[in-house]
């Protein structure tokens, strides 16, 4: 099933989600639902929040970075591997230099920006199947952890930009939020006037 990805503006994207047990219903078929949104809507990442699920997981399939050519040899080689879920996550660690990469979201059609993040994160976390883990990712695999990280801890990627920046797309953010906004794929506008 794909659900349909919430716009800016809708609440769920602001609270810091909640954590789940191994009871939860239907957690396979869901997981399933969350790829098969995320691949319809081409994206390389999918948190919960994103399709109105208050919860802590997220998931990744950075496949597509595989032919990227502006990559190293060795970060392609990875991403090419680079598929996972993440329940009840905690970033531990974040260390490294600061540096600047272009990011979307699949919540903000439209608007992409350069945002700082720090190159190697350490991260806990549990997998599908509730084993925990312990990894440590550097480069673009940890700013996608990061990015979709940051959507269970209720923040966005405009979140880190600059005030000028801020008040420069604050209009279009506006037009998103107002289903005002041209995405190829299902999305749920929270301030979209009901057709009659």
């Amino acid at each position: 099933m794909i659900y349909p990805i919430v716009a800016y503006g809708d609440p769920v994207l602001r609270k810091k989600a909640q954590e789940i047990t191994a009871d939860y219903p239907n957690l396979s078929s869901f997981l399933d639902d969350m790829f098969e949104t995320m691949y319809a809507a081409s994206g390389i990442g999918l948190a919960a929040p994103q399709i109105g699920k208050s919860i802590r997981i997220f998931i990744v399939d950075a496949t597509p970075f595989e032919d990227d050519e502006d990559l190293s040899e060795a970060d392609r080689a990875l991403l090419g591997q680079f598929k996972k879920v993440f329940i009840n996550a905690e970033i531990v660690q974040e260390r490294g230099d600061e540096w600047v990469f272009n990011e979307g979201c699949l919540s903000i059609p439209d608007i992409r920006e350069d945002v700082f993040r720090k190159d190697e994160i350490t991260i806990k976390y549990l997998d599908a199947d509730f084993n925990a883990h312990e990894e440590v990712f550097s480069g673009i695999a940890a700013r996608i952890i990061q990015h979709e990280y940051d959507h269970i801890e209720g923040i966005l990627f405009t979140d880190h930009l600059s005030a000028l920046k801020k008040r420069m797309i604050k209009g279009k953010l506006t037009q998103i939020s107002k289903g005002l906004v041209r995405a190829d794929y299902k999305m749920k506008y929270p301030l979209a006037k009901k057709k009659r």
